[in-house]
């Protein structure tokens, strides 16, 4: 009898450690180091970090070969400096900004759970960041329908470059109201303005400034109007007054803010500057010339010359040349401790060369050149420069930096307060056709470019909406206009 009750018994016990041991399996097991919900803070300094220092490499391998500031020397044939764009260009711009889109939304999304309307606001102005540089380098892009794989639209539908305008610019709208500057920010300290929600609101609206100036050749659009209203209402539309609240990403090569560049020297491995980057720059005895590049040196290498660069798109071999020409410095992209270095996302002086560009449009004079005369100082000063005293009355070389009531003279100037920013002043060329940059014999009567083809992948994956798309911007060249620049 005592054999027959010992099974049982037995049972009993195994089954009751068992229930006792699962019982709280899943709150025993769960790592507390695993995030189970992303906060609206989770996404955004890698958002920041990633997109910024993304956009300073395409500025150095793209902007800075179609916008004459440096080149690849010596360079035989070809190459970006000589207009000789490649078909796949653009395939990292395309495959990275829609990489970074996707985690924008997740952030927008979880700062809608939370019901922060201060990170919603965030989430829509790096949205229109991103989508604004995606649609000017592209044209048609699929908006609505991207980023919805989890929704199965594996094949978006593109949308018109008039639509994405005019979707971003009502978000930007939307954001700035939805600010709250007596509610912090809860959600870990972020990289780029340390959780300051008056300097975000200001990054949103001077950001709406320069999408609405992109489009000042669409006359539906009436964008010198809404800027005017804008400039005219800054307690509504509060934007950038001073170089520290531009959207400028210090970083200072403590991980995660470390350079883009692994190496600096490759930075300038085989390059020069550009003449026509430095001919200005000489002309107005600019103090940017020493952030900016080195000296030239005499073809021995003994002595320096002063600042000569290599004209872009030149024809033949590098023996023309007798001299060492000047190179970018490699200081541009070393990031330390104690001098951060400056990724650029938004500076302050494009606020106020696009003040200046409105002022000129209104024909208001005095105020067109108090505005340029803060984008010429703060675009100096943004670089650790110190602005001359006699910068605008030199008797030498004054009248090549005073105001002299010409778009011209602002888009020059403006060009150089451009420095560095991601793709910018090749879509202001394109926009205006300023600054008038020489055209050389190696370009063999190639255009500018004016945007990206779409990738091969695009082409191949999503044939139906890639051919829409090229029927409505007419054409997927190299030379084929956005609907802004029409």
């Amino acid at each position: 009898m005592k054999s027959f009750f010992r099974i049982p018994l037995l049972l009993l016990i195994v089954v009751t450690v068992a229930v006792s041991c699962t019982k709280n399996f899943e709150a025993i097991n769960r790592d507390p180091n695993r995030i189970d919900a992303i906060s609206p803070g989770t996404l955004l300094n890698p958002i920041i970090y990633n997109v910024a220092g993304y956009n300073m490499l395409r500025s150095d391998d793209i902007t800075f070969n179609l916008m004459q500031v440096a080149l690849p020397y010596p360079s035989a044939s070809g190459g970006l400096h000589r207009y000789d764009i490649s078909e796949n260009a653009g395939n990292g711009t395309w495959n990275t900004y829609y990489q970074w889109l996707n985690n924008v939304k997740e952030m927008y999304n979880a700062a809608k759970a939370a019901d922060d309307r201060n990170y919603q606001a965030v989430a829509l102005t790096l949205n229109a960041w991103i989508y604004s540089n995606l649609t000017d380098c592209f044209g048609d892009v699929p908006m609505k329908e991207a980023v919805q794989g989890d929704a199965g639209i594996l094949r978006p539908k593109f949308d018109t470059q008039k639509e994405i305008y005019t979707t971003l610019l009502a978000n930007l709208d939307s954001a700035n109201s939805m600010y709250n500057t007596t509610k912090a920010m809860l959600y870990g300290t972020e990289i780029l303005y340390a959780n300051n929600v008056t300097k975000w609101k200001k990054f949103t609206n001077s950001l709406r400034m320069r999408l609405l100036l992109r489009l000042t050749k669409k006359a539906e659009i009436n964008a010198y109007a809404l800027l005017g209203t804008m400039i005219d209402n800054p307690t509504t539309y509060p934007v950038f007054t001073a170089n520290d609240e531009a959207a400028v990403l210090k970083l200072t090569g403590i991980t995660p803010l470390a350079s883009p560049w692994g190496r600096p020297v490759d930075f300038t491995t085989f390059r020069a500057a550009a003449k026509f980057f430095l001919d200005s720059l000489n002309a107005f005895n600019d103090p940017r010339r020493a952030k900016f590049t080195t000296q030239a040196r005499n073809a021995g290498g003994t002595a320096t010359i002063g600042y000569q660069g290599i004209p872009s798109g030149y024809a033949g071999s590098e023996s023309q040349f007798n001299y060492i020409p000047s190179n970018v410095n490699q200081a541009l992209v070393t990031a330390n401790s104690t001098a951060p270095m400056n990724c650029v996302i938004m500076p302050y002086a494009e606020v106020e060369f696009i003040k200046a560009e409105v002022e000129w449009q209104r024909g208001n004079t005095t105020a067109a050149k108090a505005a340029y005369d803060k984008g010429v100082k703060a675009a100096i000063e943004q670089w650790g420069a110190v602005m001359p005293a006699d910068y605008f009355t030199n008797a030498t070389t004054g009248a090549a930096t005073v105001y002299n009531g010409t778009k011209e003279r602002i888009l020059l100037q403006k060009y150089y307060a451009l420095f560095f920013v991601d793709y910018q002043s090749w879509f202001e060329y394109r926009r205006t056709g300023l600054p008038v940059l020489p055209v050389n014999a190696g370009m063999n009567g190639r255009p500018m470019p004016t945007r990206f083809k779409y990738p091969i992948a695009v082409r191949t994956n999503n044939p139906d909406n890639y051919r829409a798309a090229v029927t409505s911007m007419g054409g997927d060249d190299n030379t084929t206009k956005v609907w802004w620049e029409k």
